[in-house]
């Protein structure tokens, strides 16, 4: 079974769509974007997040939250 989650990661400074979603393996939304930290959220499986957040980390950014906003069940393909 595929356990899809909407997940928001807040992160530090602030992030853009376009930037992030310029070479990013999934997309992103920013739903709030302030000078001290921007919140982010995608809809994906564990292991879509885990890839998300090694390409964060490679561009820079620094975590200061991650959480699950809802679950949705995806049947298996």
């Amino acid at each position: 079974m595929n356990d899809v989650f909407t997940y928001q990661l807040r992160l530090r400074g602030r992030l853009t769509a376009d930037d992030l979603n310029a070479m990013s393996p999934l997309t992103v939304a920013v739903e709030k974007n302030e000078a001290a930290d921007s919140l982010l959220s995608v809809c994906t499986d564990q292991a879509g997040l885990i890839g998300l957040m090694r390409h964060l980390h490679g561009l820079g950014c620094v975590f200061l939250s991650v959480t699950t906003a809802e679950a949705k069940l995806v049947p298996p393909a």
